[in-house]
This record gives C-alpha cells, structure tokens and sequence, in this order.
C-alpha cells in the first residue's frame, strides 16, 4: 500500500479540488484530510500517525483554531515528525508567510492557482517530486548521523 498524504484545508472547495488535481495525477495513496490545525495536530500526534507514517503533508496556512504557519512550527519542534516533508499548499501570497514558511522548516511552499489546470499541474508536479521521487527519511535517526 502506498504512503498517505494527509492534507490540512479547512476550504472545502479547495479540499474538492485539490483531491480531483491528486486522482487526476493518477496518485492512488489514500488521504487523510483535516479541516482545522488543531486537528492536524491532534492527528500527528495520535496513534493514528504509527501505524500511516505520511509521505507528505501539504498545510495551507489560513487555517481555524491553529494556523498553518503554528502547525509547521510544532511539527519541526516534534522529534517523532520534524523530519515529515510538509509543503505549504495555500493562496497567500505575502512575502513574509513566504519567509516565515521556510525559517520554521517548510519543504516547499506552493501558490494556489485560480486556474484549475494550472492547479492540477502544479499538484501533478508534487505528486510525482514528492511521492515517486523522493526518499522519505528513516522513522528513527541513529545518534550517529548528525542531525
């Protein structure tokens, strides 16, 4: 079975669209989705997140209750999750959440298109980097390997 992407959108609009641009990608990895940073928080710290290690983790940052760039934040600061690829899926264009996303540890940070093709490329192109291409790291890091 394919690592899980979980996805953190509180737009429900965005949500739809965002898992068309995956199926359309042709991903097959299942996704957990969670509307609100709480929830993202609670989901990766829980149980839930032992036995679906995600390959990836795309957090928009205008989110309810805990905002995406706090998320990121207590992410990076976690030792079990400070090494999950989190890319910054979001519409905001603001150079300071731009700089803000990758001085907490963001992976990559991408601008949602108004265009849905333009869009559904942009999540194919993350799809294939993230969940083809690259190698996860270990679970556990050995004392012995610098980080």
């Amino acid at each position: 079975m394919s690592k899980p992407i979980v996805l953190v959108e509180d737009n429900a609009s965005d949500e739809k669209l965002t898992l068309l641009a995956l199926r359309k990608a042709g991903v097959t990895s299942p996704v957990h989705v969670v509307r609100d940073g709480s929830e993202a928080l609670d989901y990766l710290s829980g149980d839930d997140l032992v036995a679906e290690w995600p390959a990836l983790i795309l957090l928009d940052l205008n989110l309810p209750r805990v905002n995406g760039l706090e998320v990121l934040q207590r992410i990076r600061a976690d030792e079990r999750t400070k090494l999950l690829p989190v890319v910054i899926l979001t519409s905001s264009r603001q150079d300071e959440d731009i700089a803000r996303a990758y001085t907490l540890g963001a992976n990559a940070y991408v601008r949602k298109s108004v265009d849905f093709t333009e869009f559904a490329e942009a999540v194919k192109t993350l799809a294939i980097f993230w969940l083809q291409l690259n190698e996860l790291p270990p679970r556990k890091i050995s004392r012995g390997a610098g980080v």
